[in-house]
């Protein structure tokens, strides 16, 4: 078996101290640029790994940030990725990625990992109820930035979308097309943006002088099944008490009435327009391609690590994205960070619109 390379055996190689050698590897600005490339040349030719094991008991910082998010085949999570590699690409730090599942108890794996000291911070993708868990880690002093739309933000640094606003502009453009009875399709109960999108439909109903009407609401989950189900429901209703336009609280769910719209022999748009919420890849694609709600989750990701970097090395990471914060404060006095990104309404065919913007 080949031998392992200490730092020790790199020195040798390359002529210098092995203190100069660790300068190297954790990105010291004080090396001079020739030695460095001499050491890199010698451990890259050499295939030389560093521990991080030993870099923390020589208490030492890890280059690592850890990220904690829902399985990669959540619909959003690759985008947000995407945005989160985008910077690190651009940085000295690496990303770990922790996937959570119902059974395990990711307390108690997320206390262990940073126990380990592995993590320099963590960005947490969606914790849903493990928020709490994540405030109380932010208050002992760990970098934790949260990118969350299903409780509501505590004290950790937060990331996301004005829904209110968001739900608002799509009810509002379904109003300026003509349209007086607009269905709403909601996500699940217990989610922080289920209410909120919902909040935002009922604004621009009651500005436009129309009261919102319960029974134009039908409970989804944010699925395409539940899509469906709501779909069947208010094709069964007589012709005269169906809405003329339906804005449901995600595309997943839009695509379900879509689909079921022809079984029905209804035609979309022209005798019921739906609008989405997300702008989903393939949103585009649909047929009629769905008028939705853009999120934009790859500059989430984005903002999300570069607020990170800049809690972990302020030094040499700023954070310049115009944010919002909340008025209230934290003990000492400091201000809650929420940082809202703005959404974009895309235009297509699903509403009717004689009007066109980019696909």
């Amino acid at each position: 078996m080949k031998q392992k390379l200490t730092i020790q055996d790199i020195a040798k190689f390359a002529g210098v101290s092995k203190a100069t050698v660790s300068r190297v590897l954790n990105h010291k600005p004080t090396v001079d640029p020739e030695i460095r490339d001499r050491v890199m040349q010698i451990v890259n030719e050499r295939g030389f790994v560093p521990s991080i094991t030993a870099t923390v008991l020589r208490g030492g910082r890890t280059q690592l940030l850890g990220v904690l998010a829902p399985p990669l085949t959540h619909p959003y999570v690759p985008e947000i990725m995407l945005g989160v590699a985008e910077v690190t690409d651009r940085s000295s730090y690496e990303v770990v990625l922790y996937t959570m599942s119902p059974a395990r108890r990711h307390s108690d794996v997320l206390d262990r990992i940073l126990a380990m000291k592995l993590s320099t911070g963590l960005l947490a993708i969606m914790p849903g109820q493990l928020g709490s868990h994540l405030d109380y880690l932010y208050k002992q002093g760990v970098p934790i930035v949260t990118i969350e739309d299903q409780v509501a933000p505590m004290n950790t640094p937060w990331i996301g979308i004005d829904n209110r606003s968001s739900a608002y502009e799509a009810t509002h453009f379904l109003i300026s097309l003509g349209h007086r009875r607009i269905g709403h399709i909601l996500g699940p109960a217990e989610y922080l943006c289920t209410r909120e999108r919902y909040e935002g439909y009922c604004t621009a109903l009651r500005e436009a002088g129309l009261e919102p009407d319960p029974t134009l609401l039908w409970q989804g989950d944010f699925t395409t099944e539940s899509g469906w189900a709501c779909a069947h429901k208010i094709f069964s209703l007589p012709p005269e008490e169906r809405p003329t336009a339906i804005f449901a609280a995600n595309d997943q769910m839009a695509f379900g009435v879509i689909d079921v719209a022809a079984e029905y022999d209804v035609h979309v748009p022209d005798d019921l327009a739906v609008m989405g919420f997300d702008d989903m890849p393939v949103a585009k694609f649909a047929r009629p391609a769905l008028t939705t709600i853009r999120q934009p989750h790859r500059e989430i990701g984005q903002a999300a690590c570069e607020l990170l970097l800049s809690m972990i090395d302020p030094k040499h990471y700023t954070f310049t994205r115009d944010y919002r914060t909340f008025s209230e404060t934290e003990e000492g006095g400091s201000k809650k960070i929420r940082v809202l990104l703005p959404t974009k309404l895309i235009v297509r065919e699903s509403c009717g619109a004689a009007q066109s913007v980019s696909r």
